[in-house]
């Protein structure tokens, strides 16, 4: 079986992504006689490029990585704008998409979520499998775009949005059959654990920031991690998928870590405890409540065990009680597995 595969942004994730789907062709066509065939590719910097017989990828990750052009690559003229990419690839051959799959890779729009959205929307409208490690769809148009998947008889995943690679949405899916989602508790976000982490050892907030920024895990305005927004995205993905929930992010209840100082880590490790920015939701009164916010939780917690950039979501549910994932020390290459566990699960139809 081959899979055609649209790749829209090629950043750290997406070259990460075409690194892995390299080293794992041979296991892909021995154990599923799966072909994984990347079609087109387009991206912010490095321009795009469509060819239904097949990018080359290893061409391709030398010209991103180089900084040139990725259009070279293309069999038809590329477009300069997403939309009209998935336009392109629907007529690129005799009017036929040659896409089966949209890898939707580009920036979190916290916002509205676009164009993130309409990317999801128009690849699924257009009889596209979507793939999407971009956390904005499920935010703000989860219910539709789940719907529409479902109308149109795709696939419309997104294990990469949480935890990287970490398998939460497919536990859930596959296996946690006539079970409720009740609540979850979480760390969420990597950057402020390493940054938390560090202030507990007697390093000032600014200082833990640029340490994070040097290491490249947290951007030069850090302020989607400090300030709790990245966290409450992915709070607000997890009550959508888990709980049947319909929440935005200004829904939630948010407090970021930027007030905290390292006397208050250290105050609170004296009293046997540690200070993790938790997320949480739960059902109270017919409603979904979710709050992100700092919480000095007890070290028999398993969030308080969790160190550097490493991330834990505790599941509770009426069957399992409460059921932990745990993933340390995640990298680009971790959510690039997310990426292609969802695409091995839509050859297998389990979707």
């Amino acid at each position: 079986m081959e899979q055609r595969i649209a790749i829209l942004g090629f950043g750290n994730v997406g070259q990460a992504l075409a690194r892995l789907l390299l080293r794992k062709a041979p296991a892909l066509k021995a154990d599923y006689d799966l072909t994984l065939t990347v079609v087109g590719i387009m991206t912010g910097r490095h321009g795009g490029a469509v060819d239904p017989t097949g990018i080359d990828l290893r061409k391709a990750l030398n010209l991103a990585e180089s900084g040139a052009s990725l259009e070279q690559l293309s069999t038809i003229l590329p477009p300069d704008d997403s939309l009209l990419f998935l336009h392109a690839l629907r007529q690129a051959r005799d009017n036929a998409c040659p896409a089966d799959v949209l890898i939707e890779l580009t920036p979190v729009n916290l916002e509205d979520g676009e164009p993130a959205v309409s990317h999801v929307r128009t690849a699924l409208e257009k009889g596209m499998h979507v793939v999407s490690a971009n956390k904005g769809p499920l935010a703000f148009a989860y219910r539709e775009l789940r719907d529409l998947a479902t109308s149109q008889g795709r696939g419309f995943l997104f294990e990469a949005t949480v935890m990287d690679g970490a398998p939460v949405f497919g536990v859930a899916r596959a296996g946690l059959p006539a079970t409720r989602v009740l609540g979850f508790r979480g760390v969420l976000n990597s950057t402020t654990n390493y940054i938390l982490t560090q202030m507990e050892a007697g390093t000032s907030f600014d200082a833990a920031v640029r340490t994070a920024q040097e290491m490249g895990i947290a951007e030069t305005d850090p302020s989607t991690d400090v300030d709790g927004w990245d966290a409450t995205v992915k709070t607000v993905v997890l009550a959508n998928v888990l709980m049947g929930a319909d929440l935005r992010p200004g829904d939630v209840d948010r407090t970021g870590i930027r007030d905290l100082a390292p006397a208050d880590l250290q105050a609170a490790r004296s009293r046997g405890r540690r200070v993790k920015l938790v997320c949480q939701a739960e059902w109270q009164d017919e409603r979904v409540v979710a709050r992100v916010a700092p919480e000095e939780v007890p070290l028999d917690d398993p969030l308080a065990n969790l160190s550097g950039t490493s991330s834990v979501v505790a599941l509770q549910t009426d069957t399992l009680k409460r059921l932990s994932l745990i993933e340390f020390e995640p990298e680009p290459a971790q959510t690039a597995y997310g990426l292609l566990a969802d695409l091995i699960n839509l050859a297998r139809g389990w979707y």
